[in-house]
């Protein structure tokens, strides 16, 4: 375990195993010092992982955003797309090299600390990712809550649609609540509903197509919005467009049971970042040459209009609202799960106050950091809808991409500084090329600028992290005038875990 004592740019000799966690050579998987062989089984070939790392990138900003990205530059919502593709893969080569390096399931958390030692900056980035799992969720849960009023055909006010998402918040803390173990096969199943629902459009766009109903010289229109210049509204809504591809930093937590990682884990991550972005180019083609650009703008099912539009004469619109509850509802569930975990094991670790460690008896579950997290979760959705009506999906959205982005600059910079760690010369491990950690750094950084973010989304990011501080400084304060322990990381490599409370 990296300690504040470390040198910067070092791991310490003596390092703590992980509880229940491999510990193992990230090339070749054998076992720890001690001879007990804690490793996870690896399971994961390159398909199973690939199907894997697409479903984590796919689910609710193509479903949610697609139309806010069109409303905000017209029908070149393509091009933002296209440069949210380019700085995440930049960002994930980043990724690659440091989760090769130094394979466990705390990834942010994890390369910070090591690479800075700095324990109230790993909290930050810890809990920045934790807000961005709420703000996600919260987003899906919006989406959730439109698509079920259209697939029953109810004429829902904005309070009636806040209600049902609330509904579908607490349904996530029940489930959560009983212990929720993810399984790789159910991730299959849920990532071909996923895929299933996003090809139905491209499908539905080429019958439109050859029909003579789709009009694609609207795709290389940019209309932007408050008169900005067309570098700024792309800067801009690029920022948004991230919150598509945000996903791919939670498949590290599968390095240790993937086969031979090392040469598996890099070119799957890169060639399923490449499907999506295919995959999501596609769909917003094909979406604007189908959907009137003001329609789309104003729309908070975008997809299902496509539908709708494209294939008037095929009752496909009336299964496609449920495909889209399915497909979101796993990204709510998955981010809410990973938010009260996340929370958990800070206040496992003695960095938050202890009562959100508390679990309950047989169960095992974190209840009081589901039950906080939830609670967020539906102040966030309350506040959001009544502050930004058909823009809360934009709003929410934004924010998860400006934490995300926030924390991406960090694991750049963290991956210059760890280069300089020669601990692991005698492991194989990928080598991202030289300059895309410093590009990757200086991109992420560019778009977390007001010049590419609404005043909203800083608002509800800074609430949440200023939660999060309060929460740090009520634990270091009453650590220090009542029991003298220090507040820090003493496990930062175990923080994320997903699996259900230790005894």
């Amino acid at each position: 375990m990296s300690d504040s004592t470390t040198p910067r740019g070092a791991t310490s000799a003596s390092s703590t195993p992980s509880r229940g966690v491999a510990t193992a050579d990230p090339a070749t998987g054998g076992t720890d010092p001690s001879g007990e062989n804690h490793e996870l089984k690896r399971v994961m070939g390159p398909g199973l992982l690939l199907l894997f790392i697409v479903g984590d990138i796919l689910g609710t900003g193509v479903y949610a955003l697609t139309g806010n990205i069109a409303g905000e530059i017209g029908g070149a919502a393509w091009a933002p797309i296209l440069v949210a593709f380019v700085v995440a893969t930049i960002t994930a080569f980043s990724y690659l090299e440091l989760v090769t390096k130094y394979p466990g399931a705390s990834g942010a958390a994890l390369y910070t600390h090591k690479a800075f030692g700095i324990h109230f900056l790993t909290f930050l980035v810890t809990f920045a990712v934790l807000c961005s799992g709420l703000t996600s969720a919260a987003t899906a849960s919006s989406t959730v809550a439109a698509n079920f009023a259209k697939g029953f055909h109810l004429q829902m006010s904005p309070l009636g649609i806040t209600l049902v998402a609330v509904g579908f918040m607490a349904l996530l803390a029940i489930i959560n609540l009983r212990g929720v173990s993810e399984s790789v096969k159910l991730n299959v199943v849920l990532t071909c509903i996923e895929l299933t629902g996003l090809l139905i459009v491209i499908l539905v766009g080429f019958w439109a197509a050859a029909q003579g109903n789709a009009d694609f010289s609207r795709t290389v229109i940019f209309e932007t919005s408050d008169d900005k210049g067309m570098f700024l509204a792309l800067t801009s809504v690029t920022s948004l467009a991230f919150f598509s591809f945000v996903g791919f930093e939670d498949s590290v937590n599968m390095v240790e049971e993937t086969k031979d990682p090392t040469r598996n884990f890099p070119r799957v991550m890169l060639f399923g970042l490449c499907i999506t972005g295919v995959i999501y180019v596609l769909v917003s083609l094909f979406t604007v040459a189908i959907v009137p650009i003001g329609q789309l703008g104003e729309s908070t099912t975008p997809l299902l209009d496509v539908v709708k539009i494209g294939a008037p004469n095929i009752p496909i619109d009336t299964i496609y609202p449920f495909l889209t509850i399915f497909a979101v509802a796993n990204t709510a569930l998955i981010n809410m799960l990973m938010a009260s975990r996340l929370l958990y094991g800070m206040a496992k670790q003695g960095v938050i106050p202890g009562v959100l460690a508390k679990v309950l008896p047989g169960r095992r579950t974190p209840w009081t950091a589901i039950l906080f997290t939830t609670v967020l979760g539906m102040v966030l959705i309350v506040i959001v809808n009544n502050a930004m009506g058909k823009s809360t999906a934009s709003a929410l959205g934004g924010t998860t991409a400006l934490l995300l982005l926030g924390v991406f600059t960090v694991v750049n910079v963290a991956a210059i500084v760890l280069r300089r760690d020669r601990s692991q010369e005698g492991h194989k491990y990928f080598h991202a090329p030289k300059v895309l950690p410093y590009l990757g750094a200086v991109t992420c950084a560019f778009l977390l600028g007001p010049w590419a973010q609404d005043a909203i989304e800083y608002q509800i990011a800074l609430v949440l992290i200023a939660l999060g501080v309060v929460l740090w400084l009520v634990n270091f304060l009453y650590a220090r005038l009542f029991t003298g322990r220090r507040t820090r990381f003493q496990h930062p490599e175990d923080i994320a875990h997903l699996e259900d409370v230790d005894q």
